[in-house]
C-alpha cells in the first residue's frame, strides 16, 4: 500500500463488516462518484489500487489471450457433472488469478461467469452460453461453477462468479427495448429459481441484470434484485449492469428521460451497485443526481459497502502471507492439468444420440480408411465468449491419431465448395490483387487464372468465402471487400456474405454483406460495399448489435451479378471420399458467429439444408455412415435420426475438441452425456418466440405434450444399465415437520463395459389446485459403475422442492396429496417409481372480497403483464380484448359490486363473467379514455355473484387492469 496509516480497515483483526464501513466512509463524494463505475478509480491516499470489474469467464478465462478452453455452456450443461464442474470452476478461478498477477488493473478477478437464464426457447441466439431448459440442472451446476471459481477458503474469495443475466433474457433481437410477460408462478418457479440456487448453495458473490424489461421494467430498476436477490435469498455480494445498460434505460428502452434519472433509480431502486456504462457519462450522471436529491450519499455508501465486502475477501487490503490464493502466479495459464481438464470435460459433454446395431465404438484395427467429410471435421472454431486457443486439435487430426500405428488412412472432403467468381456484365473474373483486395481482373484473363475461392455455406444464405491464394476470408470494412481476416472473430461477422440466387438462375448470384448491403463492382473493378462511399461501421459491443447502411442513396443501390464456376463440387468430392471408404464420418453444425450468436435468434432449428444434402449424398454412397453435430443449441435432425445408424451431439468444445470426439468414437471414453434441452421436430411445436410463459404455453420436458425427436436427460451409453428399484424412508410425511425425505435408486450395470450413468430423479404431483409439471427433475447424479456391480444412488430431498407459488396467497406452498418420484435414465425412460403421501396444505378457496392483483390469476387469454406505477404490474390487453380468470372464490352470500383498478389510453370496458369467458354477465364496467398510467377507480354493480365461482374479467380495448375487489 501507499499509505503507512493505521486505520481500522488495514486490521485484519477486525470484524468484516467493521472494516468495510470504516474504508467506505474515508472515501470523499467525488471519490465515491468514481468507484461507482466498472473501472474502479485508484484512492492512493487510502491504499485503495485501480479496480476492474467483469473479466468473461463463461468456459475459459477470455479476451486476455490465450487461456485454456473447456466446452462452450450448453455442452458442460450436457455433462449432468457437478463434481467436474467445481473442478472446471477451480481451474478458471486459478487461471484468472494468473491474468490478475500479470495485470491487475485491466485483469480483474470478477468473473462474468456463469450465464444461468434459462433456455425455455431453443432459438435463443445465446444458447450456446447456458446450461438448458430446467432450473434445478442450471442451478445446480452453476453452483458448482461458482463454488470452484470462489474457493473454499472461509475468509478469502479465489474469484468472484457474477451469474448472468436478471432475469428472463432469452431473446435477442429487441433484447435491449422489448418487455418480456412473466406472472408471478412462471417467474417463482421458473426462472427465479435457476438463480436461487447458485446464491443458497453456490454463495454467489455477484450478479448482473439483463437488457430486457420484465413486466414492463427494465431489469435494472427490477424490485426484485433488491427485494427477492438481497433480501429474501441474503446475498451479501454486489449487482452490477449489462454493458451500457443503464444508458440504455433513456436511449433503448426510453422508459426514462434523462441519465441522472437512470442512474438514481438504479442504484437506489434497482439495486445496481456498479455502473458498467460509458464511466464519463455515468459519473455526471451520478453528480447530477446528487446535487438534485434523487441519490444521497447514502445510497451509494450502501453500492460501495457491497462491492468492498467482495474486494476484501478478495485479500486486497490484506497481507498476502494469509491468503492461500495470494501465491498463485502466471504459471497456472496453460497448465499441463487444466488442458488434461479439457479433454476430459469434451469427452464427458459428448451425447450419443443414437447407436443402431452397435454401430460404435469403432474398432481401429479394422479400419483401412476412414472418410472425414464435412464443414466441422479440419476446423477447430471459437465463440465470443472463448479465450484465444493455445492450440487446436480438429476431429480430422483426433481420428488420425487413433488410426496411427494401426495401417488405417484418412481422406477428407470439406463440405464446402471451390469456385471461380466471373462479373455476369464485364465477363472479368474476380481476383485478389496485393495480397488482399478482391476486385476484377483488368483484362478478359483466362479461366483458368482466375483466383479460387473456397465458399462455405452455413444455410439461410449465409457463407463464408476463402481465398486459396492468401488462406483469408473475404470480409468488408463497409467500404470495399478484401481478403484479409485470419479468422472470424468479432463483434459484427463482416466475413458473413449473403448470397443468393438472381433472377437468372442459382448458378448467377448476388453477393451482400453481413449488414444485407449489395456488393457491386466499381469503374476500376473493385468489389465494393454498396457505392463504397459508407462509413466504417465500429467493431464494438453495443447493446442491439444491429447496424445498418443509413440513407436512401445505399439502399436503392442494386447489387451486381456473378456467375459461380465450380471448380470442386461439394457433394462429388463427398462421394468420392466416402465411396470406397470402410467408414464416413460426417461432420455438421453452425459456426458460432454465423446465424445464431449474441444479437442474433436463430432463423429456424433445422441443420442448414446443405448440410443435410451432404449427408444424404455421403449416406447414398456409404450405408456405413456417422453424423457428428458440433453445434451451439439443438437441432430438428428428423431425416438424420430416421436414417443415419450413428448420431453423436458434441458443443464447441475448444482446443481438445478433436481428441474428445475421436475418444468417444473409438472407445476411450464411454459416452455419458445427456440432453438439457428438449430436441424439438420442428419450430411448429413452439410457442411464439416472445411467450415467457412455459405453463400455459407448454414448453419444456414439464409442460410439453407432443411427440420429439429426443427427450431432455436423453442420451446412450457403451454399457447397459438396469434400474432395480426406487424406495423411500417412509410412505408419507407431515410436510410441516419433516422438511426431507430420503430415495434409494438402485442402478445394475448389466454389460461387460465399464460405464458412467446420468441418474435422474423426478417427480409428479398427482393431485393439485393449479396445472402442475408432468415431471419435473428433482434430482441427478452421474455415476461410475462397474460392470455386474449394482450402485444404490441416494436423494436427500428437500419438500420444499414439491411446492408451488400460490398465487391466492402470495407465498410457496406444499399441497396436500399423493407425489410420484420416477428414476431412470431420461426424462422419457423412467421405469421405476415410489409414491409419498405428503399431509401438506389444502389451498383454501379464493377470497376475492380483499383487494387482489390481477396479475395473479390462474388462467388467461389475449393479455400481457405491464407496469402499474402506482405499485407493481397490471395485466395488458394484447390486441382487441382479453381475459383473466380466477379459480374457485367463495362470496358466501354474495357480493354486491366490484371495484377495479384500472387505466385505458381509449375507452374500454370490463366485464364479470361467471363460470367461464363466454358465461352469465354478473357486471360490466365502462372505462373512460385516458393515459397508459392513467389509473382511476371504477365500481360496478354486480348481480347473481355467491357461492363458490369461477370468475372471468374480460376486457375489451386497450385496458390496463391492477387490482380487483368484490364488495
Amino acid at each position: 500500500m501507499s499509505t503507512t496509516t493505521n486505520y481500522p480497515f488495514q486490521n485484519t483483526s477486525l470484524p468484516l463488516e467493521e472494516r468495510v464501513n470504516d474504508l467506505v466512509s474515508r472515501f470523499t463524494l467525488e471519490e465515491k462518484v468514481n468507484l461507482m463505475i466498472q473501472y474502479q478509480a485508484a484512492v492512493e491516499r487510502l491504499g485503495v489500487k485501480a479496480y476492474k470489474h467483469g473479466t468473461e469467464a463463461a468456459h475459459g478465462m477470455a479476451w486476455l489471450g490465450e487461456a485454456t478452453g473447456y466446452p462452450q455452456p450448453i455442452g458442460l450443461g450436457c455433462t449432468w457433472d457437478t463434481e467436474l464442474m467445481q473442478r472446471i470452476g477451480d481451474a478458471i478461478g486459478d487461471e484468472a488469478r494468473g491474468f490478475y498477477k500479470r495485470n491487475p488493473e485491466i485483469n480483474g478477478l470478477t468473473l462474468w461467469a456463469p450465464t444461468v437464464d434459462m433456455e425455455r426457447d431453443p432459438r435463443w441466439g445465446r444458447t450456446e452460453e447456458a446450461y438448458g431448459e430446467d432450473p434445478v440442472l442450471a442451478g445446480k451446476l452453476a453452483s458448482a461453477l461458482v463454488q470452484g471459481i470462489q474457493g473454499d477458503h472461509p475468509k478469502y474469495l479465489k474469484a468472484v462468479a457474477t451469474l448472468k443475466h436478471f432475469i428472463a433474457n432469452n431473446n435477442e433481437v429487441g433484447r435491449g427495448d422489448q418487455s418480456v410477460s412473466i406472472d408471478p408462478r412462471n417467474m417463482r418457479e421458473y426462472y427465479l429459481k435457476a438463480f436461487e440456487i447458485p446464491f443458497k448453495e453456490g454463495g454467489a458473490q455477484s450478479m448482473m441484470t439483463a437488457y430486457n424489461a420484465i413486466n414492463g421494467v427494465p431489469a435494472n430498476l427490477s424490485p426484485d434484485v433488491n427485494g427477492i436477490v438481497k433480501q429474501e435469498w441474503g446475498m451479501d455480494g454486489f449487482v452490477v449492469s449489462d454493458a451500457f445498460d443503464v444508458s440504455g434505460t433513456v436511449r433503448d428502452h426510453g422508459y426514462l428521460e434523462t441519465h441522472k434519472e437512470a442512474v438514481a433509480r438504479s442504484v437506489k431502486e434497482g439495486g445496481i451497485d456498479s455502473l458498467t456504462d460509458d464511466g464519463e457519462l455515468m459519473k455526471q450522471s451520478l453528480r447530477e443526481a446528487l446535487e438534485e436529491g434523487l441519490l444521497a450519499e447514502s445510497d451509494l455508501d450502501v453500492a460501495l459497502r457491497n462491492t468492498f465486502r467482495v474486494r476484501f475477501r478478495l485479500g486486497e487490503f490484506d497481507p498476502e502471507e494469509g491468503n492461500p490464493y495470494a501465491a498463485i502466479d502466471e504459471s497456472v495459464i496453460l497448465a499441463p492439468e487444466h488442458a488434461k481438464l479439457s479433454r476430459e470435460a469434451a469427452g464427458k459433454a459428448v451425447v450419443m444420440l443414437k447407436n443402431e446395431g452397435g454401430m460404435l465404438p469403432l474398432q481401429a484395427d479394422q479400419l483401412k480408411k476412414v472418410a472425414v467429410i464435412g464443414p466441422l471435421g479440419g476446423t477447430v472454431y471459437r465463440d465470443w465468449y472463448s479465450g484465444s486457443l493455445p492450440y487446436a486439435v480438429t476431429p480430422l487430426q483426433g481420428i488420425q491419431e487413433k488410426l496411427k500405428g494401426t495401417g488405417g488412412k484418412t481422406t477428407f472432403a470439406g463440405g464446402t465448395d471451390r469456385v471461380k467468381l466471373k462479373a455476369k456484365q464485364s465477363g472479368r473474373y474476380v481476383q485478389v490483387q496485393d495480397g488482399e483486395q478482391a476486385a476484377l481482373a483488368a483484362t478478359g484473363e483466362a479461366a483458368d487464372q482466375a483466383a479460387v475461392f473456397e465458399m462455405t455455406d452455413w444455410g439461410w444464405d449465409s457463407q463464408t468465402i476463402i481465398a486459396e491464394g492468401n488462406g483469408k476470408y473475404l470480409t468488408t470494412d463497409d467500404r470495399i471487400v478484401k481478403a484479409s481476416a485470419d479468422q472470424i472473430w468479432e463483434w459484427f461477422t463482416k466475413e458473413v456474405f449473403l448470397v443468393r440466387p438472381s433472377e437468372e438462375g442459382a448458378e448467377q448470384v448476388t453477393f451482400s454483406t453481413w449488414n444485407d448491403t449489395p456488393v457491386t463492382v466499381g469503374e476500376n473493378g473493385e468489389l465494393l460495399v454498396g457505392s463504397g462511399s459508407a462509413e466504417e461501421t465500429a467493431n464494438e459491443i453495443n447493446v442491439a448489435g444491429a447496424a445498418s447502411v443509413s440513407g436512401g442513396e445505399e439502399e436503392a443501390i442494386t447489387a451486381d451479378v456473378f456467375e459461380v464456376e465450380t471448380v470442386t463440387d461439394k457433394f462429388q468430392a463427398a462421394k468420392e471420399a466416402a465411396g470406397d471408404a470402410d467408414l464416413a464420418v460426417v461432420f455438421v453444425g453452425n459456426h458460432p458467429l454465423i446465424n445464431g450468436k449474441e444479437t442474433i435468434d436463430r432463423p429456424d432449428i433445422t441443420l442448414a439444408a446443405s448440410q443435410e444434402q451432404l449427408i444424404k449424398e455421403v449416406l447414398s454412397v456409404n450405408p456405413n455412415t456417422i453424423v457428428v453435430v458440433v453445434g451451439s443449441y439443438p437441432y430438428a435432425l428428423n431425416w438424420v435420426d430416421e436414417h443415419v445408424p450413428a448420431v453423436l451431439y458434441t458443443t464447441h468444445a475448444g482446443q481438445e475438441i478433436g481428441n474428445a470426439v475421436a475418444d468417444v468414437l473409438f472407445g476411450d471414453v464411454n459416452p455419458a452425456g445427456r440432453l438439457n434441452m428438449t430436441w424439438y421436430k420442428s419450430v411448429d411445436q413452439l410457442p411464439e418466440f416472445m411467450d415467457y410463459d412455459v405453463i400455459q404455453g407448454g414448453r419444456t420436458y414439464q409442460y410439453f405434450e407432443g411427440n420429439v425427436l429426443y427427450p431432455f436427460g436423453h442420451g446412450l451409453s457403451y454399457s447397459s444399465f438396469r434400474y432395480d428399484g426406487l424406495s423411500l424412508d417412509k410412505n408419507s410425511v407431515k410436510a410441516d415437520q419433516d422438511r426431507e425425505v430420503s430415495i434409494t435408486v438402485r442402478v445394475t450395470n448389466t454389460s461387460d463395459v465399464a460405464g458412467e450413468e446420468v441418474v435422474q430423479l423426478y417427480g409428479h404431483a398427482e393431485q393439485s389446485r393449479v396445472k402442475r409439471p408432468l415431471k419435473q427433475l428433482l434430482a441427478f447424479r452421474r455415476v461410475q459403475i462397474q460392470p455386474g456391480e449394482t450402485a444404490e444412488v441416494n436423494f436427500t430431498l428437500p419438500l420444499s422442492e414439491l411446492a408451488i407459488w400460490d398465487v391466492t396467497r402470495e407465498r410457496f406452498c406444499i399441497e396436500q396429496g399423493t407425489y410420484t418420484f420416477m428414476a431412470g435414465a431420461s426424462s422419457s425412460v423412467l421405469p421405476v417409481s415410489a409414491a409419498l403421501d405428503v399431509q401438506g396444505e389444502v389451498i383454501p378457496p379464493r377470497d376475492l372480497k380483499q383487494p387482489v392483483k390481477a396479475v395473479n390469476y390462474d388462467t388467461y387469454e389475449g393479455v400481457l403483464i405491464g407496469e402499474c406505477r402506482e405499485g407493481g404490474s397490471a395485466v395488458e390487453v394484447k390486441g382487441q380484448s382479453g381475459w383473466i380468470a380466477f379459480a374457485d372464490a367463495e362470496f358466501g352470500e354474495g357480493a354486491d359490486s366490484v371495484k377495479l383498478q384500472a387505466a385505458s389510453p381509449t375507452a374500454g370496458s370490463a366485464e364479470i363473467r361467471l363460470q367461464s369467458p363466454d358465461g352469465p354477465l354478473a357486471g360490466r364496467v365502462e372505462l373512460k379514455a385516458g393515459g397508459a398510467q392513467d389509473w382511476n377507480d371504477y365500481t360496478a354493480e354486480l348481480n347473481g355473484v355467491s357461492g363458490r365461482q369461477d370468475v372471468y374479467v374480460i376486457l375489451n380495448g386497450s385496458v390496463s387492469l391492477s387490482t380487483i375487489q368484490f364488495q
